[in-house]
């Protein structure tokens, strides 16, 4: 049925890359902008730099599978330490974000850059 989306499979997946890595960039410099003593520092110094740097490299397209890679154990670590406590249900917990965030940079760390990237495909 819809058949006719086939051909813009290339593009589709450049988009959902660059968007991904976008927000993924947000929130690593929202804790940035948002520094706080109270903070842990894990979630400062670690999951901060890896989100902002990590989406910034995954949106261009530049190291997308190592850089993906790393945003993926980062999202699923997110959600095991961060909300896996509060209980097992992404939505009642909250981790629905970081669940969906750690499955798809795992589909991109094992496609890779595809079009629209700055590194070879």
């Amino acid at each position: 049925m819809l058949s006719f989306m086939q051909k813009y499979e290339d593009q589709t997946y450049a988009l959902m890359r660059i968007v991904t890595g976008f927000l993924f960039l947000l929130h690593g410099l929202g804790k940035f902008l948002t520094m706080s003593p109270d903070r842990p520092f894990h979630i400062q110094w670690i999951a901060g730099p890896i989100e902002l740097i990590g989406g910034a490299l995954v949106m261009i397209g530049l190291w997308t599978r190592p850089a993906a890679f790393l945003c993926a154990g980062m999202a699923a670590a997110a959600y095991w330490v961060g909300h896996f406590p509060n209980g097992w249900h992404p939505l009642e917990n909250r981790g629905e974000s970081a669940a969906l965030y750690a499955f798809v940079f795992l589909y991109m760390a094992a496609k890779g850059n595809g079009i629209w990237a700055i590194g070879k495909r």
